[in-house]
């Protein structure tokens, strides 16, 4: 039986029909898209392991219980489930995750062009900590559109597709984000 013909939804019908075999094909279709949009929003290997474990421990349990209801939608109905999973685990940690650019490196780190005194590296530090702090006072939904757009280097249709609003709604969060954050800057007196 070559199951790559299958759509998602006959193999979704065949799981619940008993035929736990197709499960490693649904697996292996979505994988690398489920498990790299979630890396790319904890940026840590063996975390985003762990969530994606969870995710498809929590389809399985779903799927088996029969609230399995999104006819043709399974993966983007996975990667709200995985989303919905990361946003759990930052919401239990209270961190930012850390901004990072294409290669790699903390962009809140990068070094200066010039030669950085004590005081200058101090200050900056603090700047980012607090930046860091004012991040996890905005409401959630803003907060969530700023970390997939800025941290996860998400674009706004994904960001919409994963929290299930329009494109004006997604962008609308991110501008009252970036609008409450410069407000409470001013009140900390953040530079």
């Amino acid at each position: 039986m070559n199951l790559q013909s299958y759509s998602d939804q006959d193999l979704v019908k065949a799981y619940l029909t008993g035929d736990e075999s197709v499960l490693e094909e649904l697996l292996n279709r979505h994988k690398s898209k489920i498990y790299t949009s979630i890396y790319l929003l904890v940026k840590d290997q063996y975390l985003a392991e762990d969530i994606f474990q969870d995710a498809f421990i929590k389809v399985i349990n779903t799927l088996r219980s029969g609230r399995y209801n999104e006819e043709g939608k399974f993966l983007p109905w996975v990667m709200r489930i995985a989303h919905n999973l990361v946003i759990d685990y930052f919401r239990r940690e209270k961190r930012a995750p850390v901004i990072t650019s294409a290669d790699g490196t903390d962009v809140l780190n990068m070094l200066q062009v010039y030669e950085e005194s004590a005081e200058d590296k101090i200050l900056r530090e603090q700047t980012h900590t607090d930046l860091r702090t004012l991040i996890q006072l905005l409401p959630d939904e803003q907060k969530e559109v700023l970390i997939m757009r800025h941290y996860a280097d998400l674009s706004f249709k994904e960001i919409a597709d994963l929290t299930e609003v329009s494109i004006n709604t997604a962008l609308g969060r991110m501008r009252y984000a970036l609008s409450n954050l410069r407000k409470m800057m001013k009140v900390k007196e953040v530079t």
